[in-house]
């Protein structure tokens, strides 16, 4: 075996030195690792816990919102379904005292000797009939003379004009048409010259 000389005893007791102070910095890294990985573990399990109650939180709210839409929907069908069930209330209740003069006059008519006097009772009531129509919007359709329009009219029948500028319009009216706010609720059934 050889000796070693001073210099290479010097140089082995560095490099031991430099080894012992390297795995002393290397334990000390991962003593600090360690220590950072538990904090770390401790943040992200409180995070996670942070996470979920927000997630609770918005799942919770989500529920509610969809409940609260739900029972706004079944109201508001229920609502809309007793307008329209209802919607016709108003215009029933005025049209009552209309009935009760048909009523009236029917009883009349039994016992009247006078006709004059039962037909003005009739034109009367017709005439609040209408009236009542004409406040809720609903107006005749004016026919006999007027130019055939499809939009209005339905030609039931054709017949001879009796005069030339009559061809193409109204003749006879059989039943009358109604509008409503302009809008034709029913077509009046015409006879049209040709």
């Amino acid at each position: 075996m050889s000796k070693m000389n001073p210099n290479e005893k010097k140089e082995n007791a560095s490099k031991n030195e430099n080894v012992n102070n390297e795995e002393a910095t290397n334990l000390q890294e991962e003593q600090s690792n360690a220590a950072d990985e538990a904090a770390g573990s401790d943040n992200v399990s409180g995070e996670v816990e942070a996470l979920q109650k927000k997630y609770n939180e918005l799942n919770d709210s989500h529920l509610r919102l969809m409940a609260e839409f739900d029972n706004y929907r079944k109201r508001t069908m229920r609502e809309k379904a007793d307008l329209i069930k209802t919607g016709g209330e108003g215009a029933l209740k005025n049209l009552l005292p209309i009935i009760d003069d048909f009523e009236r006059a029917l009883q009349n008519v039994r016992a009247a000797e006078d006709v004059e006097a039962v037909k003005e009772g009739v034109d009367l009531i017709f005439g609040k009939f209408m009236g009542y129509l004409s406040q809720q919007g609903v107006k005749p359709i004016e026919a006999i003379g007027k130019p055939f329009d499809t939009e209005e009219f339905e030609a039931i029948a054709t017949i001879p004009a009796p005069e030339p500028d009559m061809k193409g319009k109204v003749l006879d009216c059989v039943q009358t048409g109604y509008t409503l706010f302009d809008k034709v609720i029913r077509h009046a059934k015409v006879v049209v010259g040709e």
